[in-house]
C-alpha cells in the first residue's frame, strides 16, 4: 500500500525541504540567464535598428537619435520589468528554473521593486561590476541591485 496522501498538497522547490530555507541562485547560474536574456534581446533589437538606420549602424560609434533610444534602451528595460512583474522572471530566468522574489510580506515584486531593481543594476554595473559581483559573495547571493530593491533570485 502506498503511503502517499493524494489530497497534500505537492512540496514547492522553492525551499530546501531540510533547512526550510529559500535556495539562492548563485553568480554563474545568473549569468548564464543573463546571457540568454542578452542574446535574446539583440535578436529582436537589431534587425529594427538595421532596418531603420541600416547595416552601418553598428560599425558607427555615435547614437543614431530617437529610435536608437527606444529600440536599445527603453524597449528592454520595460520588457526586463513586465516579465519580472507577470512572469517574476526574464526569459532566461525562466529557462533555468529561476525566480525573482521579493523578501518582503509576500514574494510577489511591485511595479516599484520591479523599478528599483532594474535601475539598481546602474550602480552595481559603474563601480567596475563589483555590484555584479557581489552575488557571488553574499550569503543570499544578492547584488547590489537586488539588495535595493529588497529582492532575491531562487530556484524553482
Amino acid at each position: 500500500m502506498i503511503d502517499e496522501n493524494i489530497y497534500k498538497a505537492p512540496d514547492s522547490n522553492l525551499v530546501d525541504p531540510e533547512n526550510q530555507e529559500l535556495v539562492y541562485a548563485g553568480f554563474w547560474i545568473r549569468v548564464g540567464a543573463s546571457l540568454i536574456d542578452t542574446v535574446l534581446i539583440m535578436v529582436i533589437t537589431w534587425p529594427l535598428l538595421a532596418a531603420i538606420y541600416g547595416v552601418n549602424y553598428f560599425s558607427e560609434s555615435m547614437s543614431g537619435g530617437f529610435w536608437d533610444i527606444l529600440i536599445s534602451y527603453i524597449f528592454p528595460a520595460v520588457a526586463v520589468v513586465l516579465f519580472w512583474i507577470y512572469k517574476s522572471a526574464t526569459p532566461g530566468k525562466m529557462a533555468l528554473g529561476l525566480k525573482v522574489i521579493s523578501l518582503g510580506e509576500t514574494q510577489k515584486l511591485s511595479i516599484g521593486q520591479s523599478i528599483g531593481r532594474y535601475l539598481g543594476y546602474y550602480p552595481s554595473i559603474l563601480c567596475l561590476f563589483i555590484g555584479i559581483i557581489w552575488v557571488g559573495l553574499d550569503k543570499r547571493k544578492q547584488g547590489w541591485h537586488d539588495k535595493l530593491a529588497n529582492t532575491a533570485v531562487v530556484r524553482i
